[in-house]
């Protein structure tokens, strides 16, 4: 489909518009290589332009353009997620909300803040001025924005303490801009969040995120490695599960991976050992010791440092940057997102564990959910062909493991595995040309769609497009 991208920046010459053809196509792209199925799907995917806008105003004018000319517009902010998520499926423009930076004000247990704020700056600013700090953040927090978060992420380093993005409260206020020919600015609170809650930006454009802070804490990382895997994930939910210790991770990771992949950390992990990688406040430390102890783990660290100090913390070796450290030496590495449900969590890890050894090395990460303790697994793949992987993900689901397929750039066949009728309507109703984030909700072009149903329509860039070596930070 040809766009009027001429006419566009004509009737908007104040905007700063990107035109080089790699620069437009590396700002297409987020980490969705970490999928070698999304790599030969969306490899080509590029926008005509992108559009960077520099307060909400421009915002306004660059939606209603864009309605005017029917040309699709896909948000951005920092393009850390995994899945597509911020790819132009139908080319258009790429809307760069990054430079929407400001945190606008913080009060004791709460903040609000512009989309494109980063959240490494938002937790120094709040710590400096209220003491507190997110209650969450994905690994990527050093480069991630708050608006990008909320739109394409669900969990993180926190959710061991506080859930995720599902449960109520995690996210207080969005500030969404519609895209009709006079687009709206509406503010989401309450059950109203779930509108634009992971949505993809598919029915709105978030420009400011209101959420809760925790007290903030001195962190410090430990690693801990135990002779097996089940030890190490046992000592982990025993953690979690210690509700007078505040801390912010509880990763386990089987051997032989760390060994392999985690270079940070060469030469440090015994051979054959698996790790379990903990954030502990400072101020419980103590009491850390004393569960060390009733757990028979007083002999078990292998590492502490203050997070604050570690060249590499130890988030950035935990969730979705685990695959990254293996990337970085392997690229033959990808990965699945498994929820083990709760109250059988443990015995399913361990059956999987058995089942698949290291084709799929395990790899863990403690949460609550829904109110209780369990894990979700960010397990990494040796992946050998296409088949196989659908063949892993297949057995995962018939044995109660479901997968939320980081292999598939749609809402419903990624995180939700359903239609989400809320978030549909209000597509309906902010977004009546199916312009934001096209393709992305296969619910606006199929509102029968169900996962026991086949695909039946794909929308990719071209699969011969050229190989793109990524860097890998």
């Amino acid at each position: 489909m040809t766009h009027d991208v001429a006419g566009l920046m004509a009737a908007l010459p104040d905007i700063c518009w990107v035109t080089d053809a790699a620069l437009v196509r590396q700002r297409s792209r987020d980490f969705f290589w970490y999928s070698p199925v999304l790599k030969r799907q969306l490899n080509g995917v590029s926008a005509d332009v992108v559009a960077e806008a520099r307060d909400e105003a421009d915002v306004v004018r660059i939606l209603a353009a864009c309605h005017a000319r029917r040309i699709p517009v896909t948000p951005r902010g920092a393009g850390t997620g995994n899945y597509g998520q911020a790819m132009p499926l139908q080319g258009g423009v790429v809307l760069d909300v990054s430079a929407l930076d400001k945190l606008l004000w913080a009060k004791p247990g709460i903040m609000r803040a512009q989309a494109g704020a980063k959240l490494i700056s938002l937790d120094e600013q709040t710590r400096q001025q209220v003491g507190g700090e997110l209650r969450f953040h994905p690994s990527t927090k050093r480069t991630a924005t708050i608006g990008g978060f909320v739109a394409g992420g669900s969990a993180g380093a926190g959710s061991c303490m506080w859930g995720s993005f599902r449960e109520p409260g995690n996210v207080l206020g969005l500030r969404v801009i519609t895209m009709e020919a006079t687009p709206r600015i509406l503010e989401l609170r309450g059950g109203e969040i779930e509108k634009a809650n992971h949505a993809y930006g598919t029915n709105g454009i978030i420009t400011e995120v209101e959420m809760p802070l925790a007290p903030a804490y001195d962190w410090v990382d430990v690693m801990m490695a135990f002779p097996s895997f089940m030890e190490a994930a046992r000592f982990a939910e025993a953690v979690t599960l210690a509700d007078g210790i505040v801390k912010k991770l509880a990763t386990v990771v089987a051997a032989p991976a760390p060994q392999q992949y985690f270079r940070h950390f060469e030469g440090r992990i015994p051979s054959g050992m698996s790790v379990a990688l903990l954030m502990i406040a400072a101020p419980f430390l103590e009491a850390f010791e004393a569960l060390k102890a009733k757990h028979g783990a007083t002999q078990a660290e292998i590492y502490r440092c203050p997070t604050e100090e570690a060249a590499v913390p130890l988030y950035e070796h935990s969730w979705n940057h685990t695959t990254l450290q293996a990337l970085k030496i392997d690229r033959g590495i990808t990965y699945l997102q498994t929820l083990f449900p709760p109250p059988g969590h443990m015995a399913l890890v361990e059956k999987m564990e058995a089942l698949f050894g290291d084709e799929v090395p395990m790899h863990l990460e403690f949460v609550r959910f829904g109110g209780h303790v369990t894990c979700f697994g960010l397990q990494l793949v040796r992946y050998t062909s296409e088949e196989r992987l659908a063949e892993i993900i297949r057995i995962h689901e018939a044995n109660g493991c479901p997968v939320f397929n980081p292999h598939a750039f749609s809402l419903e066949e990624g995180g939700m595995k359903r239609v989400d009728a809320r978030q549909l309507a209000f597509k309906k109703e902010a977004d009546p040309l199916g312009l934001l984030n096209p393709g992305k909700m296969l619910a606006w072009d199929d509102p029968e769609w169900s996962p026991d149903r086949p695909r039946t329509h794909y929308m990719y860039g071209d699969p011969d497009a050229p190989e793109i070596e990524e860097k890998l930070e």
